[in-house]
């Protein structure tokens, strides 16, 4: 019997949106080491950098109630309205630091600028994440959801793939003093125009048939809200321990990682840069394979290989990059710390979106994958700062292998999720039968 085709337009439609939306997001990271000096007095770099990823988390930290609105908004009104909401609010945010005033002008006003549009930037990504995993999900039939939803990340890695592309040339064609002056501020206007755009390209996707089903249901008073999401707490505390150590291993080894070889290893800027692109490149093009292969051998053994290869390999891991002096070193570590993380980013969207029934699907995956992001992931590269700053940097591994042995433990324990029916119509067709 042949598998069913994989709706591509679809795929692509919901990706290329979630595209800028990272973008946006991790530009701000990406291009912190060069703004870092603009919006605060001067004194060490850690300290500024400090401040930055200290901001950068106050955007986390705005996801759980963006998750919790534009989850209600996509289980109410529709993943479709939903999508074109979070991209319109990130262009909005990354105009704001594109015109953000410096210290130099204004003092410290120009850093709560960059709050404001961080606190945007939050409620955008918290409703995203979830809007984009839902719709990928209910997209796609049953047999071909693993490797379509594997998409989500290619689409997120991609955007910091670009924006580290960006600084690859800003870098080449500028000088370190124009970077520092008003270079940095190329990518947010470009990510502002790229977010409009996206806008009208969002506005033809198609509603998706499980969505649609449920919203011509008789009842629908607990669409989307609080009360029906807590008819499913466990599902929903499920999401946060198996998002804990899934997210603070790959906000290490992306968004962290450029600073650790440039502020640790010692490696130039230029450099660092270039071993995140490449390592992320093949990041990228892994997601797609671990996601299809979710769909032959099921989800709990790409978790459950992750988690084991995050508790162990971690320490390990980071010690050696923390020593790397060149660029062929430091691209082979980080390839293998995010082969690691593979076994969790190819699949925890679906994964997510297959423990939830229609009425509170985007809702479910939003809200409780928004807290544990909050927690764990925004806070990731502050408490990596903090331990280096206080010079127990190694503390920060042996932080991120104990998240990596939390959720190994509820990888062990979770039910398989690959042959989920989703909507009616896959009820109706009868479940499939489980294999592990």
């Amino acid at each position: 019997m042949s598998k069913p085709r994989v709706p591509w337009k679809a795929v692509v439609g919901g990706s290329v949106g979630n595209l800028v939306e990272w973008y946006d997001w991790f530009v701000y990271s990406s291009f912190a080491v060069y703004f870092a000096a603009s919006f605060f007095p001067e004194g060490d770099d850690t300290a500024k950098l400090l401040n930055t990823a200290a901001i950068f988390a106050v955007g986390f930290f705005m996801r759980p109630l963006g998750g919790w609105l534009l989850g209600r908004y996509a289980d109410r009104r529709g993943r479709k309205a939903a999508l074109t909401l979070t991209v319109t609010l990130m262009s909005a945010s990354a105009l704001l630091i594109a015109i953000a005033p410096t210290y130099e002008s204004v003092g410290y006003f120009g850093a709560l600028v960059l709050v404001v549009a961080r606190l945007l930037q939050g409620l955008s990504v918290g409703g995203e994440y979830a809007a984009s995993a839902t719709y990928l999900t209910e997209a796609t039939p049953r047999g071909r959801r693993g490797l379509a939803s594997s998409f989500q990340y290619v689409s997120m890695t991609a955007g910091q793939l670009v924006g580290l592309g960006l600084q690859i040339i800003l870098q080449n064609t500028m000088t370190k003093e124009a970077l520092n002056s008003y270079g940095w501020r190329i990518p947010f206007v470009v990510g502002a125009l790229a977010a409009a755009v996206v806008f009208y390209l969002r506005r033809s996707l198609l509603e998706t048939e499980a969505y649609d089903e449920e919203r011509h249901a008789e009842e629908t008073t607990e669409r989307g809200t609080i009360r029906g999401l807590l008819a499913h707490k466990r599902e929903a505390l499920l999401v946060i321990a198996l998002t804990m150590g899934g997210t603070v291993a790959y906000y290490t080894y992306t968004t962290y990682l450029t600073k650790y070889l440039s502020n640790t290893a010692g490696l130039a800027k230029e450099t660092a840069t270039l071993v995140s692109f490449c390592a992320l490149f093949v990041f990228m093009c892994l997601q797609p394979l671990a996601g299809a292969l979710s769909d032959r051998i099921g989800r709990r053994p790409l978790l459950i290989a992750f988690g084991i290869g995050s508790m162990v390999g971690t320490v390990p891991l980071m010690t050696a990059l923390g020593g790397a002096s060149g660029f062929g070193g430091a691209l082979a570590l980080s390839l293998t710390g995010l082969v690691i993380v593979t076994g969790y980013t190819s699949i925890n969207a679906v994964v997510k979106a297959e423990l939830f029934p229609t009425g509170v699907r985007a809702l479910g995956v939003a809200l409780p994958y928004a807290i544990a992001n909050a927690l764990f992931g925004g806070t990731a590269e502050y408490v990596a700062l903090w331990f280096k700053n206080a010079k127990m940097e190694s503390g920060f591994f042996w932080y991120v292998a104990g998240c990596g042995a939390v959720s190994l433990i509820v990888y062990l324990f979770m039910r398989e999720t690959r042959d989920a029916a989703l909507s009616r119509a896959e009820q109706t067709a009868g479940a499939v039968p489980e294999r592990v």
